[in-house]
């Protein structure tokens, strides 16, 4: 089994900036890419940044420019800087990692559990 822990959420002030982080752990063969979505109340879940395992990036427009996605793969940790905050980009965010648990079984995705990120004044 693979675990994903989201950490680092949180409330900030309109302007302000918090980083997320999500560890990968278990049964861990390759992490493939890795990514951030976010769901707000009331609204579909959607796709915020992914990163593949050899870092090239993808980011949704809303964030260009504000939000940076980075990975260490030594620790098998995906992290999302969020900076000039929005209360627009009020949503609890969730990690989603496609995994490899052995080199001969095809990649499974996984989700964390969430973490709150609350932008107000």
């Amino acid at each position: 089994q693979v675990q994903l822990v989201e950490s680092g959420g949180g409330l900030v002030q309109p302007g302000g900036s918090l980083r997320l982080s999500c560890a990968a752990s278990g049964s861990i063969f390759r992490l493939n890419t890795m990514g951030w979505y976010r769901q707000a109340p009331g609204k579909q879940r959607e796709l915020v940044a992914t990163i593949t395992s050899v870092g090239s990036t993808y980011y949704t427009d809303s964030v260009k420019g504000r939000f940076t996605i980075s990975r260490d793969n030594a620790k098998k940790t995906v992290y999302l800087q969020m900076n000039s905050l929005k209360p627009e980009d009020t949503a609890v965010y969730y990690c989603n990692a496609a995994v490899q648990a052995a080199w001969t079984t095809p990649a499974r995705e996984y989700w964390g559990q969430g973490t709150q990120v609350t932008v107000s004044s």
